[in-house]
């Protein structure tokens, strides 16, 4: 867990308090779980206090909501990454991710969207967690290509290999990362290739 001790005078004078509040929860919301952490852990993993936590979020539903729109937006900015590196090629685009995410997959706790969403019932918080702004990065990317003619069933791809990516994260942590990015690639290769026209 990230302590006040280990955020240094600079940092905490140089980044303003509302960003250090976001960048500790995030940090703690993943690797802890939203229920399990309080305010006064994040408070004191930001080198700040309650009293100002609550100067910026209205309540941690608020701070909870802010973390996964800033999850969000890090999804998004992932597939602006893989336009840049394959401009106009759409099919090398998919293949990076997939190899992303299967990196990803084998040292995370997978996808922060996805787990917001399993961990939490209430409907105002999983009405947040689940919105059109907060949906996992792999089903708001596959969007891209399912417009795309080169594949026969393109929203059964996209729905094969999101499934298949959740499936390997679940894994990861249940059973081992052991030879699981290797299965992940091939897999998706297998798909990709059924699912061609050519």
């Amino acid at each position: 867990m990230v302590g006040k001790s280990e955020l240094s005078h600079d940092m905490t004078e140089k980044i303003p308090p509302r960003d250090r509040l976001l960048a500790a929860a995030a940090e703690l919301f993943y690797r802890h779980g939203i229920k399990s952490v309080g305010v006064d852990a994040i408070a004191e993993a930001a080198a700040t206090n309650k009293m100002t936590l609550y100067r910026h979020f209205a309540s941690k539903d608020e701070l909870v909501s802010q973390y996964l729109k800033m999850a969000a937006r890090d999804a998004d900015c992932c597939w602006a990454r893989l336009e840049q590196a394959h401009p106009g090629d759409a099919l090398a685009q998919l293949r990076t991710f997939i190899r992303d995410m299967a990196d990803h997959a084998t040292g995370t706790r997978g996808c922060p969207l996805v787990n917001a969403a399993v961990e939490l019932p209430d409907k105002d918080t999983q009405r947040a967690a689940s919105s059109k702004s907060t949906r996992s990065p792999g089903t708001r990317g596959w969007s891209h290509y399912v417009r795309l003619p080169v594949w026969q069933s393109p929203s059964c791809l996209a729905d094969e290999l999101n499934l298949m990516l959740e499936g390997a994260r679940v894994t990861s942590q249940s059973v081992g990362p052991d030879g699981l990015r290797a299965r992940v690639v091939r897999i998706s290769e297998a798909l990709i290739a059924s699912h061609s026209r050519t």
